[in-house]
């Protein structure tokens, strides 16, 4: 009988079986897409947690809605299920709606993951008016690219997108492109003090009354 040739893999073929293997991995431990979790609803009630801020106002969670009073100055909530609620730290969406019933700072900041830092979205801020993203290599809302300014009125709901993907961040209030920004080689992180105490999700108010609802996370 004679001898089986065999055929060696070329360096090619080696490539492309990696590759496919790869590809493979990231099919099976990916997140699905389209996954949507409403943070508001009976089922998460007991996930949300008062900030501990000192002197901070009275927080109620009632019908699906968060009501912050004003604090001295600060008022906060957190979300304590971020990870057992299996929600993602990149390609995902935050949608909500904000109102400030009294005041005439933040009302309806919201902290929250970006792959492995965090970082809040300022609305309403410095004196009522400043939207954007604290902190960008150690600048806040005030003072990176993001910054912008929109008027809020009092007793008015205000819908809020969020889209967090791999190198990219942006945000949308009322339809309106307020943030798009790369985050790529850029480093992200809370401002330092009572904030970091809303992480990793959460939401707060400075000196204000404010409202919160249909708070909802989606994979992208």
């Amino acid at each position: 009988m004679g001898t089986r040739r065999t055929h060696p893999q070329t360096p090619a073929l080696h490539a492309l079986a990696s590759v496919a293997t790869v590809l493979l991995i990231l099919t099976q431990c990916s997140p699905p897409r389209g996954i949507e979790r409403k943070l508001l609803t009976a089922e998460f009630a007991s996930s949300w947690k008062t900030a501990g801020i000192a002197e901070a106002g009275k927080v109620t969670i009632k019908d699906g809605e968060i009501t912050l009073h004003p604090g001295q100055p600060m008022t906060g909530v957190r979300f304590e299920a971020w990870q057992t609620a299996e929600l993602p730290l990149s390609r995902y969406s935050i949608e909500y709606e904000a109102m400030r019933v009294e005041g005439n700072d933040f009302f309806g900041t919201v902290t929250f993951p970006v792959n492995d830092a965090l970082v809040s979205l300022v609305i309403g801020g410095w004196g009522g008016t400043l939207v954007g993203i604290s902190s960008i290599d150690d600048l806040d809302a005030s003072e990176n690219t993001t910054t912008g300014n929109a008027f809020f009125k009092n007793y008015e709901w205000h819908k809020v997108r969020i889209e967090v993907r791999d190198d990219d961040l942006r945000a949308w209030i009322n339809g309106k492109l307020f943030v798009n920004v790369s985050t790529k080689g850029h480093q992200l992180g809370l401002r330092a003090g009572d904030i970091e105490k809303c992480a990793p999700f959460g939401f707060a108010s400075y000196a204000t009354h404010a409202r919160i609802r249909d708070v909802i996370i989606r994979r992208l």
